[in-house]
């Protein structure tokens, strides 16, 4: 089979390309890099214009004539290479707005994937339409729009998610759902708004390559390492601002038992090697489920406070803190989880053994290619 996997959010493509060729298809990948993340592409379209005296001309070019040309350039890019997109028995997009482009163009270059190919399907693994809709409509118990309402943020900080909801971007999103032959989720935090849409395929989770992931055993003797990794565009969106003013709290009161390594908005390949010594990794706040770099980090035997709700414990029929640490928007809890690891290092030790036999019994890389090929037949 040839499959054509369009964009790229946290390797998700990458990994689910590398369990297809283990089972033999041909698979190409194009997109961005996902901006600084800079993850790896077959074909990698250029973002430019978007620092330096450039950008100021796009600004002003876009505030005047309502012109992008960082989505021009892109989608031209696209055309430039058009014959290398057809003739795929598969293409899925990864996102409502693959590329990251103007809505109008991203239209054009779906309508010719439509066309040139024989099934398309929309992978729903980031903000889109849907998922902002259902979350800041409070349909969750808590969202990445609690730091909206809780007026933290103003909404123009969050433009990146809140524009799924304008006109132009619901448009793109009937589009997309008009011409896809289905729809699937990545994890529950998509999964959930999507229950009961037509197209829905249901969920299928992340895949993980562990072979390429090494697992790290602790030694109770040594320090414990915190690692906390900050996307500055989505500090509070992630719940950055609760780890930090936990982790400030677990340093006051152990600074000999805890070492902390803080990076921000840094490569993929060099966020991996900066956390590779750590014994705990803080990934985000606002999740009922596991992102990818979550997913990751516990393939490596990191201790990772991210979302495991009551809904994903019944999912995957596990136990409280089992396998990750459930991160919830409150100060004194997170510090509370923090201490309890660091004074009970045999307690960190069994849950990272657990969740490296949980990544490979659940997200294994070559089963969750295996579903996908399901899905898509």
């Amino acid at each position: 089979m040839r499959i054509l996997l369009v964009g790229e959010y946290s390797r998700l493509h990458n990994s689910l390309k590398e369990g297809l060729l283990a089972l033999g298809h041909e698979v190409t990948l194009i997109s961005t890099g996902d901006e600084f993340k800079n993850f790896p592409s077959d074909i990698l379209l250029k973002r430019k214009y978007d620092s330096g005296f450039s950008k100021k001309i796009k600004v002003g070019l876009f505030t005047i004539f309502g012109l992008d040309i960082s989505s021009l350039s892109l989608k031209n890019q696209f055309f430039l290479r058009k014959e290398e997109f057809k003739n795929f028995d598969v293409v899925q997009l990864i996102n409502e707005s693959p590329l990251g482009i103007l809505p109008k163009y991203e239209k054009e270059i779906i309508s010719f994937l439509k066309k040139n190919n024989q099934k398309l399907f929309l992978l729903s693994c980031g903000t889109d339409y849907t998922s902002v809709k259902f979350a800041f409509e409070k349909k969750f118990r808590y969202s990445i729009f609690n730091p909206l309402f809780e007026l933290k943020v103003s909404e123009k900080e969050f433009f990146p998610a809140l524009k799924y909801l304008k006109p132009e971007y619901k448009d793109l999103h009937d589009f997309v759902f008009e011409n896809v032959d289905g729809v699937i989720a990545s994890d529950l935090d998509y999964d959930i708004p999507l229950q009961g849409t037509e197209k829905y395929l249901g969920l299928i989770p992340n895949p993980v390559n562990t072979e390429k992931l090494k697992f790290q055993s602790i030694n109770p003797e040594e320090k414990i390492i915190v690692f906390h990794g900050i996307n500055r565009a989505n500090y509070f969106k992630k719940g950055n601002d609760y780890f930090e003013a936990a982790l400030e709290k677990i340093q006051q009161k152990y600074p000999e038992k805890v070492e902390v390594i803080c990076v921000e908005n840094i490569p993929y390949a060099e966020y991996i090697e900066k956390y590779n010594s750590a014994h705990i990794l803080l990934d985000q706040v606002f999740a009922y489920d596991q992102g990818y770099n979550a997913l990751e980090a516990m393939a490596k035997g990191k201790v990772v406070f991210t979302g495991a709700e009551t809904e994903f414990l019944k999912l995957y029929n596990l136990k409280e803190d089992e396998v990750c640490i459930n991160a919830l928007p409150d100060v004194d809890y997170l510090f509370k989880k923090l201490e309890s690891l660091i004074l009970n290092p045999e307690e960190l030790a069994s849950i990272l053994t657990k969740a490296r036999q949980f990544i490979e019994r659940e997200h294994d890389y070559i089963s969750i290619a295996k579903k996908y090929l399901e899905t898509w037949e």
